[in-house]
Protein backbone atom coordinates (compact mmCIF):
# COMPACT_ATOMS: atom_id res chain seq x y z
CA UNK A 1 0.00 0.00 0.00
CA UNK A 2 1.54 3.04 -0.57
CA UNK A 3 1.59 5.62 2.39
CA UNK A 4 3.39 8.40 0.49
CA UNK A 5 0.68 11.24 1.52
CA UNK A 6 0.33 9.55 5.56
CA UNK A 7 -1.20 6.52 6.94
CA UNK A 8 -4.71 7.07 7.06
CA UNK A 9 -4.37 3.03 8.72
CA UNK A 10 -2.80 4.31 11.58
CA UNK A 11 -5.43 7.49 11.81
CA UNK A 12 -8.64 5.47 11.41
CA UNK A 13 -7.56 3.06 13.78
CA UNK A 14 -6.51 6.29 16.21
CA UNK A 15 -9.40 8.01 16.16
CA UNK A 16 -11.94 4.76 16.47
CA UNK A 17 -9.20 3.28 19.31
CA UNK A 18 -9.92 6.79 21.25
CA UNK A 19 -13.67 7.24 21.29
CA UNK A 20 -13.84 3.21 22.50
CA UNK A 21 -11.40 3.75 25.16
CA UNK A 22 -13.16 6.92 26.43
CA UNK A 23 -16.13 4.25 26.37
CA UNK A 24 -18.14 6.84 24.26
CA UNK A 25 -18.75 4.29 21.24
CA UNK A 26 -22.14 4.57 19.62
CA UNK A 27 -24.05 2.78 17.16
CA UNK A 28 -27.08 2.61 15.36
CA UNK A 29 -30.12 0.43 16.86
CA UNK A 30 -32.87 -0.73 14.17
CA UNK A 31 -36.10 0.01 15.60
CA UNK A 32 -39.19 -1.27 13.86
CA UNK A 33 -41.79 1.67 14.95
CA UNK A 34 -45.25 2.90 14.65
CA UNK A 35 -45.37 6.20 16.71
CA UNK A 36 -43.81 5.14 20.23
CA UNK A 37 -43.93 1.36 19.92
CA UNK A 38 -42.02 -0.78 17.96
CA UNK A 39 -39.14 -3.65 18.12
CA UNK A 40 -36.17 -2.17 18.85
CA UNK A 41 -33.62 -4.88 17.50
CA UNK A 42 -30.40 -5.53 19.73
CA UNK A 43 -27.03 -7.39 20.08
CA UNK A 44 -27.07 -10.10 21.95
CA UNK A 45 -23.22 -10.78 23.67
CA UNK A 46 -22.90 -13.51 21.18
CA UNK A 47 -23.08 -11.08 18.50
CA UNK A 48 -26.47 -12.08 17.67
CA UNK A 49 -29.71 -10.45 16.70
CA UNK A 50 -32.67 -10.08 19.57
CA UNK A 51 -35.67 -8.46 19.20
CA UNK A 52 -37.87 -6.71 21.87
CA UNK A 53 -40.63 -4.94 21.81
CA UNK A 54 -40.13 -1.82 23.54
CA UNK A 55 -42.33 1.69 24.44
CA UNK A 56 -40.05 4.85 23.60
CA UNK A 57 -39.45 8.06 25.43
CA UNK A 58 -36.49 8.77 22.64
CA UNK A 59 -38.49 10.59 20.47
CA UNK A 60 -39.30 14.41 19.22
CA UNK A 61 -42.37 13.66 17.76
CA UNK A 62 -43.71 15.16 20.07
CA UNK A 63 -47.83 15.88 19.05
CA UNK A 64 -47.69 12.31 17.40
CA UNK A 65 -48.59 13.59 13.92
CA UNK A 66 -45.98 11.17 12.31
CA UNK A 67 -48.76 8.47 12.35
CA UNK A 68 -51.78 10.88 12.01
CA UNK A 69 -54.24 9.93 9.65
CA UNK A 70 -54.27 13.12 7.62
CA UNK A 71 -50.39 14.02 7.57
CA UNK A 72 -50.44 10.63 5.95
CA UNK A 73 -52.83 11.24 3.40
CA UNK A 74 -51.50 14.37 2.40
CA UNK A 75 -47.73 12.95 2.20
CA UNK A 76 -49.46 9.69 0.07
CA UNK A 77 -51.44 12.64 -1.95
CA UNK A 78 -48.30 14.41 -2.88
CA UNK A 79 -46.63 11.61 -4.08
CA UNK A 80 -49.17 10.43 -6.11
CA UNK A 81 -49.41 13.94 -7.81
CA UNK A 82 -45.33 15.00 -8.17
CA UNK A 83 -43.83 11.54 -7.29
CA UNK A 84 -41.09 10.69 -4.40
CA UNK A 85 -38.62 13.62 -5.23
CA UNK A 86 -38.09 16.93 -5.96
CA UNK A 87 -35.79 16.18 -8.81
CA UNK A 88 -32.91 19.09 -8.27
CA UNK A 89 -32.33 22.32 -6.21
CA UNK A 90 -35.40 24.57 -6.50
CA UNK A 91 -34.20 27.00 -8.61
CA UNK A 92 -33.18 24.35 -11.31
CA UNK A 93 -35.93 22.35 -11.32
CA UNK A 94 -38.52 24.34 -10.01
CA UNK A 95 -41.31 24.61 -7.48
CA UNK A 96 -44.04 21.86 -7.05
CA UNK A 97 -47.17 24.06 -5.94
CA UNK A 98 -46.68 22.38 -2.32
CA UNK A 99 -43.80 23.66 -1.92
CA UNK A 100 -45.44 27.10 -1.58
CA UNK A 101 -48.24 26.54 -0.21
CA UNK A 102 -46.48 25.45 2.69
CA UNK A 103 -44.25 28.41 2.92
CA UNK A 104 -47.43 30.34 3.03
CA UNK A 105 -48.73 28.60 5.69
CA UNK A 106 -45.64 28.81 7.32
CA UNK A 107 -45.46 32.23 7.39
CA UNK A 108 -48.45 32.94 8.36
CA UNK A 109 -48.40 30.40 11.37
CA UNK A 110 -44.87 32.38 12.49
CA UNK A 111 -46.95 35.72 11.54
CA UNK A 112 -43.83 36.70 9.37
CA UNK A 113 -44.16 37.72 5.77
CA UNK A 114 -42.39 34.82 4.25
CA UNK A 115 -40.96 31.76 4.93
CA UNK A 116 -38.30 29.70 2.91
CA UNK A 117 -38.06 25.67 2.97
CA UNK A 118 -34.45 23.96 3.39
CA UNK A 119 -34.38 20.29 3.64
CA UNK A 120 -33.56 20.00 7.14
CA UNK A 121 -33.62 22.16 10.57
CA UNK A 122 -29.82 22.25 10.71
CA UNK A 123 -29.73 22.96 6.88
CA UNK A 124 -31.97 26.04 7.80
CA UNK A 125 -29.51 27.05 10.72
CA UNK A 126 -26.39 26.82 8.61
CA UNK A 127 -27.82 29.04 5.62
CA UNK A 128 -29.55 31.46 7.93
CA UNK A 129 -26.24 31.74 10.02
CA UNK A 130 -23.66 31.73 6.98
CA UNK A 131 -25.83 33.91 4.96
CA UNK A 132 -26.24 37.12 7.72
CA UNK A 133 -23.25 36.02 9.26
CA UNK A 134 -20.19 37.90 6.37
CA UNK A 135 -17.41 39.32 7.69
CA UNK A 136 -17.82 42.73 9.60
CA UNK A 137 -20.96 41.09 11.75
CA UNK A 138 -21.22 40.16 15.30
CA UNK A 139 -23.00 36.73 16.57
CA UNK A 140 -23.94 36.55 20.24
CA UNK A 141 -24.31 32.91 21.07
CA UNK A 142 -26.20 31.44 23.92
CA UNK A 143 -23.37 28.33 25.11
CA UNK A 144 -25.85 25.89 25.12
CA UNK A 145 -27.48 26.39 21.59
CA UNK A 146 -28.06 23.41 20.02
CA UNK A 147 -24.91 22.16 17.60
CA UNK A 148 -26.60 23.71 14.18
CA UNK A 149 -26.36 27.02 15.73
CA UNK A 150 -22.90 26.61 16.91
CA UNK A 151 -21.52 24.82 13.26
CA UNK A 152 -23.54 27.63 11.46
CA UNK A 153 -21.48 29.86 13.57
CA UNK A 154 -18.30 28.43 12.89
CA UNK A 155 -18.85 28.39 9.69
CA UNK A 156 -20.20 32.18 8.91
CA UNK A 157 -17.23 34.79 8.74
CA UNK A 158 -18.97 36.72 11.29
CA UNK A 159 -16.84 37.23 14.56
CA UNK A 160 -18.30 34.98 17.00
CA UNK A 161 -18.93 36.11 21.21
CA UNK A 162 -20.28 32.93 23.56
CA UNK A 163 -22.94 34.15 26.44
CA UNK A 164 -23.35 32.21 29.70
CA UNK A 165 -26.03 30.35 29.14
CA UNK A 166 -29.29 31.74 30.42
CA UNK A 167 -27.38 34.79 31.57
CA UNK A 168 -29.38 38.06 30.32
CA UNK A 169 -27.06 40.86 32.08
CA UNK A 170 -24.11 38.68 30.36
CA UNK A 171 -25.68 38.52 26.82
CA UNK A 172 -26.88 42.39 27.07
CA UNK A 173 -23.30 43.63 27.51
CA UNK A 174 -22.18 41.71 24.88
CA UNK A 175 -24.50 43.19 22.59
CA UNK A 176 -23.97 46.69 23.78
CA UNK A 177 -20.48 46.44 23.23
CA UNK A 178 -20.79 45.46 19.82
CA UNK A 179 -22.64 48.89 18.93
CA UNK A 180 -19.79 49.49 16.20
CA UNK A 181 -21.17 46.54 13.70
CA UNK A 182 -24.30 44.99 12.76
CA UNK A 183 -24.82 42.24 15.10
CA UNK A 184 -26.93 38.84 15.80
CA UNK A 185 -28.42 37.57 18.85
CA UNK A 186 -29.03 33.91 18.00
CA UNK A 187 -30.76 31.73 20.73
CA UNK A 188 -32.53 28.71 21.06
CA UNK A 189 -36.18 28.96 22.40
CA UNK A 190 -36.30 25.81 23.95
CA UNK A 191 -32.72 24.14 24.78
CA UNK A 192 -32.67 20.87 23.81
CA UNK A 193 -30.57 18.52 26.30
CA UNK A 194 -32.08 20.30 29.53
CA UNK A 195 -35.41 21.74 28.51
CA UNK A 196 -35.28 24.78 29.79
CA UNK A 197 -36.38 28.37 27.67
CA UNK A 198 -35.01 31.29 26.72
CA UNK A 199 -36.83 34.83 27.96
CA UNK A 200 -37.46 35.92 24.62
CA UNK A 201 -39.42 39.11 25.74
CA UNK A 202 -36.45 40.31 27.66
CA UNK A 203 -33.81 39.10 24.64
CA UNK A 204 -36.45 40.90 22.00
CA UNK A 205 -35.78 43.33 24.26
CA UNK A 206 -32.54 43.77 24.25
CA UNK A 207 -32.46 43.67 20.22
CA UNK A 208 -34.86 46.19 20.15
CA UNK A 209 -32.48 48.96 22.12
CA UNK A 210 -29.44 47.76 20.28
CA UNK A 211 -30.40 46.91 16.77
CA UNK A 212 -29.43 43.54 16.84
CA UNK A 213 -31.14 41.27 14.36
CA UNK A 214 -32.50 38.28 16.64
CA UNK A 215 -31.89 34.75 14.73
CA UNK A 216 -34.56 32.30 17.01
CA UNK A 217 -34.42 28.35 17.04
CA UNK A 218 -37.86 27.36 17.97
CA UNK A 219 -37.56 23.72 16.65
CA UNK A 220 -38.49 22.46 20.18
CA UNK A 221 -40.61 24.79 21.19
CA UNK A 222 -44.36 22.69 20.78
CA UNK A 223 -45.88 24.24 24.78
CA UNK A 224 -43.85 27.46 24.28
CA UNK A 225 -42.83 29.91 25.05
CA UNK A 226 -45.21 31.48 22.49
CA UNK A 227 -44.22 35.54 22.13
CA UNK A 228 -46.32 38.04 22.39
CA UNK A 229 -47.86 39.88 19.64
CA UNK A 230 -45.80 42.73 20.50
CA UNK A 231 -42.71 40.98 21.11
CA UNK A 232 -40.73 41.19 18.12
CA UNK A 233 -41.91 44.77 17.00
CA UNK A 234 -39.35 46.93 15.81
CA UNK A 235 -36.77 44.06 15.38
CA UNK A 236 -35.58 41.91 12.50
CA UNK A 237 -36.17 38.07 13.20
CA UNK A 238 -35.71 35.06 11.73
CA UNK A 239 -37.59 32.16 13.20
CA UNK A 240 -36.06 28.90 12.70
CA UNK A 241 -38.05 25.86 12.73
CA UNK A 242 -37.75 22.06 11.73
CA UNK A 243 -40.66 19.95 10.06
CA UNK A 244 -39.04 16.88 11.86
CA UNK A 245 -40.75 17.18 15.56
CA UNK A 246 -43.58 18.78 16.11
CA UNK A 247 -44.55 18.61 12.51
CA UNK A 248 -43.82 14.93 11.96
CA UNK A 249 -42.61 15.21 8.66
CA UNK A 250 -38.50 15.96 7.48
CA UNK A 251 -37.52 19.24 6.44
CA UNK A 252 -37.08 23.04 8.04
CA UNK A 253 -37.23 26.45 7.18
CA UNK A 254 -36.86 30.28 8.01
CA UNK A 255 -40.13 32.38 9.00
CA UNK A 256 -38.56 36.26 8.23
CA UNK A 257 -39.07 39.50 6.20
CA UNK A 258 -39.46 39.38 2.72
CA UNK A 259 -35.79 41.04 2.09
CA UNK A 260 -34.07 38.82 4.45
CA UNK A 261 -36.49 35.49 2.53
CA UNK A 262 -35.30 37.01 -0.99
CA UNK A 263 -31.52 37.31 0.82
CA UNK A 264 -31.55 33.86 1.92
CA UNK A 265 -33.40 32.28 -2.41
CA UNK A 266 -30.47 34.26 -3.20
CA UNK A 267 -27.29 33.50 -0.88
CA UNK A 268 -28.33 30.17 1.20
CA UNK A 269 -25.64 27.83 -0.08
CA UNK A 270 -27.51 25.01 2.30
CA UNK A 271 -30.75 25.56 0.05
CA UNK A 272 -29.31 26.69 -3.60
CA UNK A 273 -26.81 23.67 -3.44
CA UNK A 274 -29.07 20.88 -2.48
CA UNK A 275 -31.94 19.19 -3.71
CA UNK A 276 -35.76 20.30 -2.59
CA UNK A 277 -37.36 19.20 -0.13
CA UNK A 278 -39.71 15.52 -1.47
CA UNK A 279 -43.64 16.50 -2.09
CA UNK A 280 -44.14 14.00 0.57
CA UNK A 281 -42.28 15.55 3.13
CA UNK A 282 -43.84 18.71 1.83
CA UNK A 283 -47.94 17.26 1.65
CA UNK A 284 -46.30 16.11 5.06
CA UNK A 285 -45.73 19.24 7.02
CA UNK A 286 -48.17 21.56 5.48
CA UNK A 287 -51.17 19.19 6.64
CA UNK A 288 -49.44 19.10 10.09
CA UNK A 289 -49.48 23.12 10.33
CA UNK A 290 -53.23 22.85 9.87
CA UNK A 291 -53.37 20.20 12.69
CA UNK A 292 -51.60 22.15 14.77
CA UNK A 293 -53.38 25.28 14.23
CA UNK A 294 -56.87 23.92 14.82
CA UNK A 295 -58.49 22.74 17.94
CA UNK A 296 -57.22 19.64 17.41
CA UNK A 297 -53.66 20.96 17.70
CA UNK A 298 -54.68 22.71 21.12
CA UNK A 299 -55.99 19.51 22.24
CA UNK A 300 -52.77 17.62 21.21
CA UNK A 301 -51.15 20.15 23.03
CA UNK A 302 -53.03 19.46 25.90
CA UNK A 303 -52.76 15.86 26.31
CA UNK A 304 -48.73 16.58 26.14
CA UNK A 305 -48.66 18.93 29.40
CA UNK A 306 -50.47 16.74 31.20
CA UNK A 307 -48.06 13.82 30.41
CA UNK A 308 -45.31 16.48 31.27
CA UNK A 309 -46.79 17.57 34.59
CA UNK A 310 -46.99 14.19 35.85
CA UNK A 311 -43.12 13.41 35.89
CA UNK A 312 -41.81 17.41 36.47
CA UNK A 313 -45.08 19.74 37.55
CA UNK A 314 -44.55 23.14 35.48
CA UNK A 315 -41.82 21.94 33.38
CA UNK A 316 -41.83 24.10 30.13
CA UNK A 317 -41.23 21.83 27.36
CA UNK A 318 -41.75 17.72 26.55
CA UNK A 319 -37.62 17.27 27.43
CA UNK A 320 -37.06 16.17 31.00
CA UNK A 321 -33.62 15.74 31.67
CA UNK A 322 -32.58 13.78 34.97
CA UNK A 323 -29.43 14.31 35.72
CA UNK A 324 -27.32 11.39 37.01
CA UNK A 325 -23.67 12.90 36.84
CA UNK A 326 -21.83 9.97 36.03
CA UNK A 327 -21.13 8.17 32.25
CA UNK A 328 -21.39 4.69 33.48
CA UNK A 329 -24.39 5.89 35.85
CA UNK A 330 -26.69 6.69 32.99
CA UNK A 331 -25.98 4.04 30.64
CA UNK A 332 -26.60 1.73 33.35
CA UNK A 333 -29.95 3.21 33.97
CA UNK A 334 -30.89 3.32 30.20
CA UNK A 335 -30.15 -0.69 30.47
CA UNK A 336 -32.21 -0.69 33.73
CA UNK A 337 -35.29 0.89 31.79
CA UNK A 338 -34.47 -1.33 28.53
CA UNK A 339 -35.14 -3.98 30.16
CA UNK A 340 -38.11 -3.40 31.33
CA UNK A 341 -39.14 -2.61 27.94
CA UNK A 342 -38.76 1.27 28.01
CA UNK A 343 -36.42 3.20 25.55
CA UNK A 344 -34.46 6.41 27.42
CA UNK A 345 -31.47 7.28 25.80
CA UNK A 346 -28.30 7.81 28.06
CA UNK A 347 -26.95 11.65 26.94
CA UNK A 348 -23.48 11.77 27.68
CA UNK A 349 -20.33 13.98 26.83
CA UNK A 350 -19.32 15.19 24.59
CA UNK A 351 -22.99 15.90 23.89
CA UNK A 352 -23.61 17.26 27.10
CA UNK A 353 -20.64 18.61 29.73
CA UNK A 354 -18.60 15.80 31.67
CA UNK A 355 -19.97 15.22 34.64
CA UNK A 356 -23.44 16.11 33.82
CA UNK A 357 -24.79 12.69 32.05
CA UNK A 358 -28.93 12.06 32.19
CA UNK A 359 -31.52 10.38 30.98
CA UNK A 360 -33.17 12.01 28.48
CA UNK A 361 -37.18 11.86 28.51
CA UNK A 362 -39.47 13.12 25.78
CA UNK A 363 -42.88 12.81 25.70
CA UNK A 364 -45.72 12.91 23.12
CA UNK A 365 -49.35 13.35 22.90
CA UNK A 366 -49.29 9.86 21.25
CA UNK A 367 -48.38 8.14 24.55
CA UNK A 368 -51.38 6.74 26.57
CA UNK A 369 -51.51 7.62 30.43
CA UNK A 370 -51.00 4.49 31.24
CA UNK A 371 -47.78 4.57 28.74
CA UNK A 372 -46.45 7.82 31.66
CA UNK A 373 -47.45 5.70 34.40
CA UNK A 374 -45.10 2.53 33.37
CA UNK A 375 -42.50 4.72 32.66
CA UNK A 376 -43.12 6.36 35.70
CA UNK A 377 -43.03 2.88 37.89
CA UNK A 378 -39.95 1.90 36.03
CA UNK A 379 -38.15 5.33 36.85
CA UNK A 380 -39.26 4.18 40.62
CA UNK A 381 -37.78 0.59 39.65
CA UNK A 382 -34.69 1.88 39.31
CA UNK A 383 -34.48 4.49 41.47
CA UNK A 384 -34.11 7.18 39.22
CA UNK A 385 -36.40 9.36 41.06
CA UNK A 386 -34.91 9.63 44.01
Amino acid sequence: MNRSGGDWDRWLAHRLGSIRDQGRWRAHREFDAWGPRGTLRMTAPDGSAVDREVLSFASNDYLGLSIHPAVIADAHAAIDRWGTGAGASRLVTGDRPVHEDLERELAEWKQTERAVLFPTGFAANLGVLTTLGTAGVAIVSDELNHASLIDGSRLAKADVHIAPHGDHAALEDLVAGMADRPTMVVIDSVFSMDGDVADLEAVADTCRRHGALLVLDEAHAVLGPEPTPACFDGIEVVRVGTLSKTLGALGGFAACSARVADLLVNAARSAIFTTGLSPADAGAALAAVRVVRSPEGDELRATLRRHVDRLRPGHPSPIVPLILGREEDAVAASGALLGRGLLVPAIRPPTVAPGTSRLRITFSAAHTDDDVARLLDGLAEIGALA
